[in-house]
């Protein structure tokens, strides 16, 4: 049932990686310009998907961007370049990380490792350790595996919020039609407080 290939990130490998990210959103929000990933650690080649995820620091916080992908498409550096900037971009919630920003942003990669289509969502999904992607035909949502942590989100809630991010009803998980995939992977994260890179 696994539809990316398995890569288990090191602590190094997962550090890098953050770092990667940070540089391609820097290089984009400063130059307009897309960061190639140069010279890639091992694990960076596994074909895999992954995510990046842009959060402010400033008040309260909020989302400054997220993106990325599930499928096996790409070599995991790559695939983490493509989603920084695609989170830093005006396409992801609605305004471009502008320069001023960056000092007060924090950068977490999502490493993909497994993929698993599943019939009972709610009996599956395991809350801490699965990120959720719902495909409705024509509309797709996905949300980060750390987000109901975060939140305090029940399996249900969670799912829930995944398909309104789809632009589906709340309950539209519970539907046959709807393919529900969970999908498992590392996250790794800028800590707020500037200290060194943390593993969630």
């Amino acid at each position: 049932m696994s539809e990316a290939q398995t890569v288990q990130l090191s602590y190094d490998d997962g550090a890098r990686a953050v770092e990667l990210a940070r540089e391609a959103v820097e290089s984009f929000v400063r130059h307009g310009q897309r960061e190639q990933p140069g010279s890639m650690r091992e694990a960076f080649y596994a074909r895999t998907g992954a995510f990046v995820r842009l959060e402010s620091t400033r008040g309260r916080g909020r989302l400054r961007g997220c993106a990325g992908a599930w499928d096996d498409s790409d070599q995991l550096g790559h695939a983490i370049v493509e989603a920084a900037i695609k989170a830093a971009s005006g396409d992801s919630c609605g305004s471009e990380v502008e320069p001023k920003e960056l000092e007060n942003i924090t950068v977490s990669v999502f490493a993909v490792s497994n993929t698993v289509l599943t019939n009972d969502p709610l009996e599956d999904l395991e809350i801490g350790t699965h990120g959720v992607a719902v495909d409705g035909g024509n509309d797709h949502g996905w949300l980060y595996p750390t987000v109901p942590v975060e939140n305090g989100w029940s399996g249900a809630e969670f799912l829930s919020r995944a398909c309104r991010k789809a632009k589906l009803p709340p309950n539209a998980w519970q539907d046959d039609d709807t393919m529900v995939t969970l999908i498992e992977g590392q996250v790794f994260r800028e800590r707020p407080d500037g200290g060194a890179v943390e593993e969630l």
